[in-house]
C-alpha cells in the first residue's frame, strides 16, 4: 500500500471532540479553518440494550455545537461499520443535512453480515444505503479544505483513515500507544492486512496528529484521544518500529482469542451496515433486531 496523494500539512483543521462514556467512543466535528463548512466523524446514537430504547443526547450535543457556531455540515463520515456503537448519522442528517459516507468496501461487510442476520432480499448489499462510498486515496472537500480517504483494512474490510490537513482520523485501526491496536478476528478481519495498513499509516509525516475513535484508559490513566505518528512509531506497544510483521500477527492472533465479543456488536452491525438505519418495522409497527443464537 503506497501513499500516492499530496499531504497538506500546512492546513490545521479545527477539531472538536465529543465523548460517549457508555461506549468509550470519540466523535468529532472537523471544521475548515477558512469557512464554516464541517464534517462529523463517527457519531453515536444512545442505545440502551436491555430495554431496546434509543435516545439522542450525544447527537443533540453535536447539533447544538454546530448550530451555535453557525456551521454548515457537509459530511457524516463513518470510518468503518462499527461493532461497539450505533451510528447517529441518519438523525444528524435529518437535522443538519450532509452526506452519509463510508469506504466502498462496505459491500464486503454487507455481504458477510447480511447473511449472518438473514437480512433478506430487501437488503441491498451494494452500499446504496450510504450517500457516498469513498475509494482508496480519494480526495474530497470540506469547504475549501482537501481531505483524503485512505483505505486501512484489517480490523474490518471497510476501514478507512481520513486525512484532513495535518490531522488523521484513524477509526479503530490503531489506538493510543499504550493501548496498541484493534482486534482483527471479526468476519473479514485479517491481522496481516492490519499490520500492512498500520505501516502505511505510520509512513505519514511524524508530526501528523492522530485522533482516536476509542480509548479504554489502560492502567487507570485519564482518557486520551490524540497522539502523533512519531509517538506511535516510538512507543506503540503492538506496532512500534522494532516489531516485525510475524511478531505482530502472532501477538494479534493470540490476543484476539482471549477477547469476548463487544457488548453491542449484534445490534450495532445490523444497523450500521444500513448506514445507521434500523430495519423496516414489522407489520405490527414495531422495529426488531435479530439475535443469532450460537453463531459466534
Amino acid at each position: 500500500m503506497q501513499n500516492t496523494f499530496i499531504l497538506e500539512m500546512e492546513t490545521t483543521p479545527e477539531v472538536m471532540k465529543f465523548y460517549d462514556e457508555d461506549t468509550n467512543t470519540f466523535s468529532y466535528v472537523v471544521k475548515d479553518p477558512t469557512s464554516n463548512s464541517c464534517a462529523i466523524i463517527d457519531s453515536v446514537l444512545n442505545f440502551d440494550a436491555p430495554s431496546g430504547k434509543t435516545s439522542f443526547e450525544g447527537a443533540d450535543e453535536i447539533i447544538a455545537f454546530i448550530n451555535s457556531n453557525s456551521l454548515k455540515l457537509e459530511w457524516l463520515i463513518e470510518t468503518h461499520v462499527h461493532a461497539d456503537h450505533i451510528s447517529a448519522a441518519p438523525y444528524l442528517k435529518s437535522k443538519l443535512g450532509g452526506k452519509i459516507a463510508i469506504g466502498e468496501k462496505v459491500t464486503i461487510v454487507q455481504n458477510v453480515f447480511g447473511k449472518v442476520f438473514n437480512a433478506g432480499s430487501d437488503f441491498a448489499m451494494d452500499g446504496s444505503q450510504f450517500d457516498h462510498l469513498f475509494k482508496d486515496n480519494e480526495i474530497y472537500k470540506i469547504g475549501n479544505m482537501n481531505a483524503i480517504a485512505m483505505a486501512t483494512p484489517g480490523h474490518t474490510p471497510a476501514c478507512m483513515t481520513h486525512i484532513i490537513g495535518n490531522a488523521a482520523f484513524v477509526g479503530d485501526t490503531i489506538f493510543m500507544p499504550d493501548q496498541g491496536t484493534a482486534r482483527a478476528d471479526f468476519p473479514g478481519g485479517d491481522a496481516k492486512q492490519l499490520y500492512k495498513s498500520i505501516k502505511a499509516l505510520l509512513s505519514l509525516p511524524p508530526q501528523m496528529r492522530l485522533f482516536m475513535c476509542h480509548d479504554y484508559a489502560p492502567n487507570g490513566r485519564e482518557i486520551k484521544f490524540e497522539t502523533t505518528i512519531g509517538d506511535e512509531l516510538a512507543n506503540n506497544i503492538h506496532v512500534k518500529e522494532t516489531i516485525t510483521e510475524n511478531e505482530f500477527i502472532k501477538m494479534r492472533s493470540e490476543r484476539d482469542k482471549t477477547l469476548g465479543m463487544p457488548r453491542l456488536i449484534l445490534p450495532s452491525v445490523q444497523v450500521n451496515m444500513r448506514a445507521g438505519n434500523f430495519p423496516e418495522a414489522d407489520d405490527n409497527g414495531t422495529i426488531y433486531l435479530k439475535l443469532p443464537i450460537n453463531l459466534f
